[in-house]
């Protein structure tokens, strides 16, 4: 298989690298490997929607992939979800793409700028269809995508109310709008690096949250032979 791994930063995936052949660097971002039977990409988009949407377009513009795996730490909502766990998001959101009132966010979709049933959207979410069910001992989320992370409590409990996800990330809905409209199989997945709360750095522990990522990746891979 050819396969492009997604992560907005080095860190993330960093210590994977390790495990594979490298082959060659393609450019800035993107650099070539070999793992067992499969053709390796790895493609470092930078943090946010943004980044992630332009790196990404212009590397399928130029190559073609059998599938995609988005990888990275995320923030969790949910207290059930452990510290450290991977979990696979497999439903999106934009959740600050609209208009914020005083005590209201309003979508696109609830402006009407945007039918729910859009293609690529399906009643306003971002569904992951191909659902590539392989590491069957992983928790299935739901997510949103934010341009900035929750920090304070009257946004956290906004969020939770609007939209009810499990999990919070800054690029994942731009991979999976790409990937649905390009039509190439993906999955998204991440491992929880800290709860959603009032920020504070010293109860997160991304460690543990990138050697549990590590150790997915190569079981999943091993998977997909």
């Amino acid at each position: 298989m050819k396969i492009l791994i997604v992560s907005a930063t080095e860190f993330e995936i960093n210590s994977i690298r390790k495990e594979f052949v490298f082959c060659c660097n393609i450019n800035e971002c993107l650099s070539s490997y070999k793992f067992m039977k499969n053709n390796i990409d790895i493609l470092i988009t930078g943090i946010g929607t943004v980044f992630t949407v332009y790196q990404l377009t212009k590397t399928l513009n130029k190559n073609r992939y059998d599938f995609i795996l988005n990888v990275g730490i995320c923030g969790s909502f949910r207290k059930y979800i452990e510290i450290g766990e991977a979990v696979n998001i497999i439903s999106e959101e934009f959740a600050n793409l609209g208009i914020q009132s005083e005590n209201d966010f309003k979508t696109l979709f609830d402006l009407n700028f945007i039918k729910k049933n859009q293609f690529p959207f399906t009643n306003g979410l971002l569904i992951n269809n191909y659902n590539i069910d392989i590491l069957k001992d992983i928790k299935k989320v739901a997510g949103i995508t934010v341009s900035s992370v929750s920090g304070n409590i009257n946004q956290i409990n906004q969020r939770i109310k609007k939209f009810n996800s499990d999990v919070e990330t800054m690029e994942g809905a731009a991979l999976f709008y790409v990937c649905l409209n390009e039509r190439v199989p993906f999955m998204q997945l991440r491992t929880v690096s800290n709860y959603i709360e009032v920020r504070n750095k010293e109860n997160w522990n991304i460690p543990k949250a990138i050697s549990t990522l590590h150790k997915k990746i190569i079981s999943l891979f091993l998977l997909l032979q």
